[in-house]
């Protein structure tokens, strides 16, 4: 019995019979001979019929054919530089029509955006789409390879919450039996709660959750966070370094296997960032703006999109780098937990890091003593009392720790080039989406 063999691996088999299963993206039916072109997960591949002048059933089948069915051919494998198609192509002996597709396609290559999401099954089945979610799964590897080789713990954190963890403003309220409970926005008490718990390393790549109603290409209502905390540390700098390292180790492990295919599919060559990446504290940046002609327009202290795309572009110019940590940021923007300098409290030991123009992550020295996180909390307008599941965990014992959270999707998108997050993301969440 002749087994299927995945398209991409025919080139490397001599010449004979093969079996292959796949979906029509394209029949061309002649008088004399008909051509089909098959698209399986991995590669494309041309189908060949010379036409009998008898009855003819694999023509009639092929005439048939309509675009997006999936079928299963038999046939001799043969090599022919003429080809166009990788130099090969399969001449048809048996075709079985397994699943036929509707004859009109509901999306086309020049389709919107929303309408492609409508749709996603059929518009992940373009070539490059599969290829973001190969490079997906590359780049989690080599991030999981790092922490499994520098002795991390992978952690599962619940997604449902008695409290907030960060802010009421950005929470979906669930009804959970005759209480109320909360979807994550962070792994962020959690992945804490494991360093008095003396698990120290960990890391955790899972879903959150933002009632943020933003339509912005870089926003989701569900997304993929990337999260690492560890324990001893002895400021930001050392989650710096680990972050820079992990992307480093990700990003080499994409170019050395996909690098290739990516420059293919979206004419982007992947850069493996050097180390250390640049560091320029919050304050300093916005003057380095200000002087290329921006002011940030903002009340508070914090830094807008056009600011981390125009300190992206200096750090490019003078650096030639694509990665920039903006560090120091005022704590009256940044969450109660997060260390402040003892020398000048009004700035924490915090930092966002820029790839491309996007903030991809926050990340920061905790504080872990507990009269200082009550207070901080109590400054944040924050009631200790409700805070009290989290603040035990400082109760006793906890060493200096720190981490990040980062998101999957933007990395890919900035990675890739791509204007939007959705397609980054194999099933988008939005304010306005909850299918499919």
């Amino acid at each position: 019995m002749t087994t299927r063999t995945p398209i991409k691996h025919l080139a490397a088999l001599d010449d004979g019979p093969v079996q292959v299963s796949g979906w029509v993206e394209t029949v061309r039916d002649q008088k004399k001979v008909q051509f089909i072109v098959l698209r399986d997960e991995s590669g494309a591949l041309q189908l060949v019929h010379p036409r009998s002048e008898d009855a003819d059933a694999i023509a009639d089948t092929i005439s048939a054919l309509t675009l997006g069915s999936f079928v299963t051919a038999t046939g001799e494998l043969k090599h022919d530089e003429r080809v166009k198609l990788g130099g090969i192509e399969v001449k048809i002996e048996t075709l079985d029509l397994v699943a036929a597709s509707n004859p009109e396609t509901p999306i086309a290559e020049d389709s919107a955006l929303d309408k492609r999401m409508d749709w996603r099954f059929l518009d992940l089945r373009r070539p490059e789409a599969n290829l973001i979610f190969r490079i997906q799964t590359t780049f989690e590897h080599a991030l999981r390879t790092y922490w499994v080789e520098h002795d991390f713990i992978e952690l599962h954190t619940p997604k449902l919450m008695a409290s907030p963890s960060e802010s009421r403003a950005e929470l979906f309220q669930v009804p959970y039996f005759d209480t109320v409970a909360y979807l994550s926005q962070s792994p962020q008490f959690f992945k804490q709660m494991a360093q008095p718990a003396g698990f120290g390393k960990i890391f955790e790549v899972g879903p959150a959750f933002r009632a943020d109603p933003s339509f912005t290409s870089r926003h989701a209502t569900e997304f993929t966070s990337v999260d690492s905390e560890f324990s001893w540390i002895d400021s930001h700098e050392d989650v710096m370094k680990l972050h820079e390292e992990l992307l480093v180790a990700g990003f080499q492990a994409v170019k050395d296997k996909h690098g290739a295919e990516i420059e293919a599919a979206f004419g982007v060559e992947v850069t493996v960032p050097t180390t250390p990446f640049p560091r320029i504290p919050l304050a300093e940046a916005k003057d380095i703006i200000a002087k290329r002609g921006y002011e940030v327009p903002r009340a508070d202290d914090d830094m807008d999109p056009e600011g981390e795309r125009q300190i992206a572009a200096y750090v490019k110019e003078t650096y030639d780098h694509e990665f920039v940590f903006l560090t120091d940021y005022a704590s009256s923007i940044r969450p109660f937990y997060h260390m402040r300098h003892d020398d000048d409290p009004s700035i924490t030991k915090s930092y966002d890091l820029i790839f491309n123009g996007v903030e991809i992550s926050t990340g920061a020295q905790r504080e872990h003593r507990i009269e200082v996180l009550i207070e901080q909390a109590k400054e944040k307008g924050l009631d200790p009392e409700e805070l009290d599941f989290y603040l035990d965990f400082f109760r006793y014992g906890v060493p200096p720790h720190g981490g990040f959270g980062m998101g999957l999707a933007r990395v890919l998108m900035l990675l890739l080039h791509l204007t939007n997050i959705r397609e980054t993301t194999y099933l988008f969440r939005g304010p306005t989406r909850l299918l499919p």
